[in-house]
């Protein structure tokens, strides 16, 4: 099995699918952080297509930034202070099999795990 990347935004304060938030991929290498993909969540909270497809998987170090601050703003979180602008999460994946790491948003936390 060839690996991939897929994610997922849901916002659990509305209770829905998070749409139009932009999402980076980088690899990490040591103190090496390099842009590998970038996409935008589509009415089901989810990008077209992996993040990562399987011709362009590697093992190794990786971090997704969910770029939360302007759908909060769209949803009615006021101010140009946010408590979550943006939401890195740096993980790592060992094997080659498909990873997936959602992210549940609300104005003022955020979860993730391993999903399937």
């Amino acid at each position: 099995m060839a690996g991939y990347l897929t994610t997922h935004i849901l916002d659990t304060a509305r209770g829905c699918p998070a749409e139009g938030i932009t999402i980076l991929l980088h690899r990490i290498s040591g103190t090496s952080r390099n842009q590998i993909a970038q996409a935008v969540t589509n009415a089901d909270g989810r990008t077209d297509g992996p993040i990562l497809p399987e011709a362009e998987f590697e093992t190794g170090m990786y971090e997704l930034t969910f770029q939360t601050g302007d759908y909060l703003r769209r949803n009615g979180q006021n101010g140009e202070t946010l408590f979550l602008e943006e939401i890195p999460i740096r993980f790592g994946m060992a094997e080659a099999a498909h990873y997936h790491v959602p992210l549940l948003l609300s104005p003022f936390g955020y979860s993730t795990y391993r999903g399937s």
